[in-house]
């Protein structure tokens, strides 16, 4: 291999070569040094003299190096537009890409040139020559039969290298031992008759078959075996219906018993309100792989919605990472592996995708390389691609990522399996997602009771009479002499009568009970209702808060402070001591601070959170010449936990998802999402209605994640007023989440502790301030944090409870409007209480029913809130009040009227509106 063996066209490769070579020689294959560095020892040399070293010297006549140059547009066709050639589709239909520039005659290369030889553009190993026909034919053998591949828009030129040498070296093929294609053929077998035998035995059932696409399994199969080589620690998969009872049976290893259980023998009564369907459930298991590798898998529950698992995957994924920090198997990114698939339409329509791909490279937000599979049906229910998308492909939307995409052919199994062998080792080597579009067909339509043929006949006609993917397997596998035809019958019959008698047994076994116990990290702690949970005692002595107090205030030496934060960790270390009311940033960071120290890890992401959105938090320090960051909670000394705080994408569908599947992995920390505004929730209503309220309910999953949503009417508009309290309210049942909507700084560092400090796990949806950041008469002294705990009520301290004839019961700020009112009026027949928190409500209730004990000659009680009568708390908090007080009061309301909108647009109408409804509270 020298020079001579090179046209012009290979230069920008070789100066990409030589830039990687600069950063890292080690990332360059020692093959190339001679010609990188013209036969001599490594130096470093200009441009030009790089030039004159590489540039070839062309031997032969003008035709030679013209037609030279025309293979060389060949060769580089067939990398880039390889895929539009090849053969992808099993119906075998016309394609909407034009090959074109595939052809030789689109070059002026002809008949009259194959026998010629000339330079492969490092096509093969070294740089012979070959004739031109055995040239063409290593190119559409490696890019245009069933793996169309598209990467030649990688960024990275020595990523591009990598991929270009390992798929050219094998010509996109290996072909797996014998032993090997008998257990791919065993595993399409199986999968084949699980899909009749239900289909037989359950008729009408929904199963979402996975008859069309059942090159999924070997592919997972090996994808699995290949994560075990490498030193994965655990696979955690997230999918839709199709194909779900199969990979469950087929990858994760469910019983046959236990899924015809769930058709056929369920209990009944532990299913009412709870449960959900057997094509949304999940499952874990530790499997050993064919070459003796300990691996574990996991497949995780997933609603309808059916993308809305990506996003918790990865932050699943990442968890583990995080808490597996360092070197060595199972350890850093070699901890977990996750491994999303996708339905093509779904792939392509739903915007959360796009979202999650975009934080696949952010640093708070990365998983070394999620593996994406799209199970590409070629049709949405009954809308076809043309329908669905712009894009040619339905994996188009990946493009963003800049990452390698195939498209495998469903009907050829060995290409699936090597394909995902070849994803796992280029996750490895980059830490990069990777994506593999499976194109297949759906047998049956949307599901089993679906007649596809109305509106498909054409698409249905060619899949009636195609063969299916285990027979044209079998077939090949029969041609080759690798298998007979009774080996293939016994294999079948094996199956068969091993779900017979799975059947029969799950006929005879107790009835299947809706949940199983809690497993690993999650066995210590539980769920179920609140009351039957002990409180525990979040305080701190007043040392101890001081001594956090410094440490959360504290800057190395020379660090250059902007001039107002110099003032404002001041005055937080002040409050610490004792000598001025704590206010509201102050208490979170000592919450954090505080959690940290007694080991328990602390993650908070969200747009613009290191700072917070109301200039408040300052979690991350800026030096002001130099622009390094500094992170107070990440050095408070000793074997603290892990701190992290992100900034996150604009999203907030895909980073509510994130982090939901974050918390699910870490039951012994705080997991916050914090909104820039409370309204902002409203994008993510999906993760909000699909997991966090409902994740206990349907499958015994259990979450701590705490939602931060800034709320509270100061006149901001109907986009930054409300965090829509009343939707969560409305979701409430069953103690399924907390909800709060906060008055005192104190309250809020105690709610952060209980949420880690007690062993009971829920959702924590928290109002929290905005104007009160910086309203002092919202303060709490030190007393607050160190004699008193968390408080559900907060009666109110300044009433003479026999004068008392009006009560106000409030949640949240508007507490402070009504104390204000009431002192500029005198009245001191008005008690004000405080509904800390306002769900779960049995613990309330008490404490609400206590406070009102307190005032004997009280005659009537009004709910106050500053939302419209339609909106806020007033209508889950009224038929619970009126229960609560009998016949003694009838409930009141005294609020802004009905709307549409949250909030008025005019700062005028604000305070009028406002001033009508202390008018009415106090009438």
């Amino acid at each position: 291999m020298d020079a001579n063996g090179l046209s012009v066209h290979n230069l920008p490769f070789f100066e990409a070569l030589y830039d990687a070579y600069e950063q890292d020689p080690n990332s360059v294959d020692p093959k190339w040094l001679p010609i990188l560095f013209n036969g001599a020892a490594p130096t470093l040399a200009t441009r030009a003299e790089r030039l004159v070293a590489w540039t070839p010297t062309l031997a032969g006549d003008a035709e030679q190096i013209a037609l030279q140059t025309q293979v060389d547009r060949l060769i580089e066709a067939h990398r880039l537009h390889g895929h539009h050639g090849a053969k992808i589709d099993p119906l075998a239909r016309p394609r909407r890409a034009d090959a074109r520039e595939l052809d030789p005659g689109f070059y002026g290369l002809g008949p009259d040139h194959l026998d010629r030889e000339f330079h492969t553009c490092g096509l093969v190993s070294d740089e012979i020559k070959l004739p031109l026909r055995e040239i063409i034919d290593r190119l559409r053998t490696t890019y245009c039969r069933h793996i169309g591949v598209e990467y030649w828009h990688l960024a990275d030129p020595v990523q591009r290298a990598w991929l270009q040498a390992r798929m050219e070296g094998c010509l996109n093929e290996v072909v797996p031992s014998p032993a090997e294609q008998v257990r791919l053929l065993r595993s399409l077998i199986n999968v084949d008759t699980v899909d009749r035998f239900l289909h037989s035995k359950f008729l009408g059932a929904k199963r979402f078959s996975i008859s069309g696409a059942e090159s999924i399994i070997p592919l997972l199969d090996c994808l699995i075996d290949g994560a075990a080589e490498h030193g994965v620690g655990e696979v955690i998969f997230g999918m839709a219906h199709r194909g779900r009872l199969n990979v469950l049976m087929n990858i994760l290893g469910k019983s046959p018993q236990e899924v015809f259980t769930e058709f056929t023998n369920t209990d009944a009564e532990s299913y009412i309100g709870a449960g959900d369907v057997k094509y949304h459930l999940g499952y874990h298991r530790n499997h050993t792989t064919a070459s003796g590798k300990n691996i574990y898998l996991a497949l995780a529950f997933n609603p309808s919605h059916l993308e809305a698992i990506t996003p918790v995957i990865q932050g699943r994924v990442r968890a583990k990472q995080d808490a597996n920090p360092g070197e060595g198997p199972a350890r850093g990114y070699a901890a977990s592996l996750g491994v999303t698939l996708h339905g093509d339409a779904a792939f392509a329509g739903q915007g959360v995708v796009a979202e999650t791909l975009n934080m696949a490279g952010i640093e708070g937000y990365s998983a070394g390389g999620i593996i994406r599979v799209v199970i590409n049906n070629q049709i949405g229910f009954t809308t076809e691609p043309r329908e669905a998308r712009s894009g040619l492909y339905a994996t188009d939307v990946a493009n963003i990522l800049g990452v390698p995409v195939f498209h495998v052919n469903g009907d050829d199994p060995e290409a699936a399996a090597y394909v995902a062998r070849l994803a796992v080792a280029w996750r490895e080597q980059f830490r990069r997602d990777i994506v593999i579009d499976v194109i297949c067909y759906r047998q049956f339509g949307h599901n089993e009771g679906d007649d596809p043929t109305f509106t498909q006949p054409r698409m249905y006609e060619l899949i009636k009479n195609h063969a299916s993917v285990r027979d044209i397997y079998q077939r090949r596998l029969i041609e080759r002499g690798t298998v007979t035809e009774a080996d293939c019958q016994a294999i079948a019959q094996e199956f068969e009568d091993t779900f017979d008698r799975a059947l029969d047994e799950a006929r005879a076994s107790d009835p299947k009970q809706a949940f199983s116990p809690m497993h690993g990290v999650w066995q210590n702690y539980k769920g179920g209702p609140e009351h039957k949970v002990d409180d525990v005692d979040t305080r701190l002595d007043p040392a101890a808060i001081a001594e956090l107090g410094e440490r959360v205030t504290a800057v190395p030496e020379g660090f250059n402070l902007h001039r107002k934060l110099v003032r404002i960790l001041d005055e937080s270390r002040t409050m610490a001591r004792g000598q001025e009311p704590v206010n509201w940033a102050t208490a979170e960071l000592l919450a954090y601070a505080s959690l940290l120290r007694e080991g328990a890890p602390v993650r908070v992401s969200g747009q613009d959170s290191r700072r917070g959105t109301f200039s408040h938090r300052h979690a991350v320090l800026t030096d002001t010449e130099t622009g390094d960051k500094w992170c107070p909670l990440q050095h408070l000394g000793g074997e603290q936990g892990q701190f992290w705080i992100y900034n996150s994408p604009l999203s907030e569908f895909s980073v509510l998802g994130f982090e939901f599947g974050y918390s699910l992995m870490t039951p012994q920390g705080l997991v916050i999402w914090e909104a820039q505004f409370g309204d902002f929730v409203n994008a993510a209503q999906v993760t909000i209605d699909q997991f966090l309220s409902s994740s206990e309910d349907k499958w015994n999953r259990i979450s701590g994640l705490t939602l931060l949503l800034p709320h509270g009417y100061e006149g901001q508009g109907p986009e930054h007023s409300s965090a829509r309290l009343e939707r969560f309210l409305q979701l409430c049942a069953e103690d399924n989440m907390t909800v709060c909507y906060l008055t005192t700084p104190a309250q809020l560092f105690h709610a952060l502790r209980r949420q880690v400090v007690r062993k009971w796990r829920k959702p924590m949806i928290m109002m929290s301030p905005k104007s009160l950041l910086r309203f002092r008469p919202s303060f709490s002294p030190i007393a607050d944090f160190t004699e008193r705990g968390f408080s559900r009520v907060i009666d109110d301290a300044k009433a003479e409870p026999e004068q008392v004839e009006l009560l106000l019961l409030s949640a949240g700020k508007v507490f402070y409007d009504l104390d204000e009112h009431r002192s500029s009026q005198g009245r001191k027949d008005v008690a004000l209480i405080r509904v800390e928190q306002l769900y779960p409500f049995v613990r309330t209730s008490e404490a609400i029913e206590a406070a009102i004990a307190r005032y004997p000659n009280a005659k009537r009680l009004r709910w106050v809130q500053e939302e419209p009568e339609n909106m806020g708390s007033w209508t889950f908090m009224y038929p619970r009040l009126q229960k609560l007080v009998g016949s003694r009061f009838e409930v009141g309301y005294a609020g802004r009227e009905a709307s549409a909108s949250p909030a008025t647009g005019s700062p005028e109408a604000h305070k009028l509106e406002l001033a009508r409804l202390l008018a009415d509270a106090f009438a």
